[in-house]
């Protein structure tokens, strides 16, 4: 059983945190980036393992092609973002793992040329002709988590059924508006996505979950519902504004009332939860046969002007900030994310990947870690109702074996702890750690 600090001291946990919104893209409607000169595209850009090349230097590729193929089941083909020919492969710094990875380089000839898409009937298609579709696309989790999407839809036989589907609208990091933007302005090509998944899920309900801070989002998808003809009962479901509510456990908690059990999955529990960036990837790649090439990032922070981009992966995060105003002279540090659960950049030549919902711009942070004060906000905070501030105590002392007691990999790295630790202590990155010194151990114990 897990112990729950809280509840034997009669605390009430607050189940996460309420940052300042600074949601200054929100009015800034979706414009399209420049079509980058030349683009990185690393070879993972998922869960899972990475691509595998399948071009060489000299080769010429149009907008869509397939230049790395999917490896194994959990992996994720890559395709041209641009036209042009193909240079020398590099190695660059993943953007989301900060671990040295072989790279693509793409040359652009300024034509943006694509490939001929197949169109297709969803109603016409078989559900492993659907599944087909999803994953020679590409698509993978587009809130974040990268997972390849083909692989979450994908039931075998005798796995459990599914009765619910699970919308991800939430957005509760700071900064981000990228999903806003696409709930206002594309809310069809969602549903679309949405109805393609009901039916070849088989289920008859879905749930789409936005925070009550985007109102303008919540009356928009329930419009384009009433207008849809959707495979069953599909509502949109208001959800108190704190942080992480999208966070798939917690979203599943406050729309459905239910816990997923540690180390289990939603779908253990008979739900799929997708986000709405790629319930839209979804429709265009089923519908269209369009590959993901592309996404809305919101570039935002210390710039001149937050916008809402849709950018070809591969470009450098600079040629977005450029047209946001450029870096000003107090920026040092450039943010895959936002500030709670993003990744800091090597530098402004880092490339956008599948994964990057957000360019910030931001002054590092410069505070000094002290020693813990035991007050026990950390714990408060936990939205997992763990006990972080063990978490940070073992991995210092390296007692490694007994992270495991305080259940660390059920902890989702949402960084509520570390936002309101008085000592500025880094509780994320030591959590990491630990994660990491404990895989390691199991490794060499197995």
């Amino acid at each position: 059983m897990k112990l729950d600090l809280l509840e034997v001291l009669g605390i009430r946990r607050a189940e996460g945190v309420h940052p300042p919104g600074r949601k200054g893209a929100s009015e800034a409607a979706i414009e399209r980036a420049p079509i980058p000169e030349r683009v990185v595209l690393p070879l993972c850009q998922h869960i899972g393992a990475p691509a595998n090349p399948i071009v060489k230097s000299g080769d010429q590729v149009l907008v869509g092609q397939v230049v790395a193929e999917a490896v194994g089941a959990c992996s994720a083909p890559i395709h041209a973002p641009i036209s042009g020919e193909v240079k020398p492969a590099t190695t660059v710094i993943n953007p989301t793992s900060g671990i040295p990875i072989g790279a693509i380089v793409i040359e652009g000839d300024g034509q943006d040329t694509w490939i001929d898409m197949q169109p297709a009937d969803p109603e016409a298609l078989t559900p492993d002709e659907v599944i087909a579709r999803i994953a020679r696309a590409g698509i993978v989790g587009l809130g974040g988590a990268a997972f390849p999407t083909h692989m979450k839809v994908n039931r075998p036989p005798g796995s459990s059924s599914i009765d619910a589907l699970l919308v991800n609208g939430a957005e509760c990091e700071p900064y981000i508006t990228s999903d806003d933007r696409l709930m206002r302005e594309k809310p069809d090509r969602i549903l679309a996505g949405v109805g393609i998944l009901m039916k070849l899920l088989d289920v008859k309900k879905a749930f789409i979950g936005i925070e009550d801070n985007k109102p303008k989002a919540i009356e928009r998808m329930r419009q384009e519902i009433g207008a849809a003809d959707l495979p069953g009962d599909v509502r949109v479901m208001p959800l108190s504004a704190r942080y992480p509510m999208g966070a798939e456990k917690t979203m599943i908690k406050a729309v459905l009332g239910v816990e997923v059990p540690e180390g289990k999955f939603p779908t253990d529990i008979g739900v799929v939860v997708q986000n709405v960036a790629t319930l839209a990837a979804v429709a265009d790649a089923v519908i269209d046969g369009r590959p993901l090439v592309e996404r809305v990032v919101t570039v935002a922070g210390i710039v001149a002007h937050p916008r809402n981009l849709i950018s070809r992966f591969g470009a450098s995060a600079s040629l977005l900030i450029e047209q946001c105003g450029g870096m000003p002279a107090k920026a040092d540090s450039i943010v895959f994310g936002g500030p709670m659960m993003g990744i800091a950049q090597a530098s402004a030549d880092a490339p956008l990947v599948k994964s990057t919902n957000c360019v910030l711009v931001k002054a590092a942070d410069t505070r000094v870690e002290h020693g813990c004060i035991r007050c026990g906000r950390c714990i408060q905070r936990c939205p997992m109702g763990l006990m972080p501030l063990m978490f940070v105590n073992h991995v210092k002392k390296s007692m490694t074996e007994d992270l495991a007691n305080y259940h660390i990999m059920n902890c989702v790295e949402c960084g509520a702890c570390t936002y309101d630790c008085p000592a500025n202590i880094p509780i994320v990155s030591y959590i990491k750690l630990g994660k990491n010194r404990l895989r390691a151990l199991a490794g060499r114990n197995s």
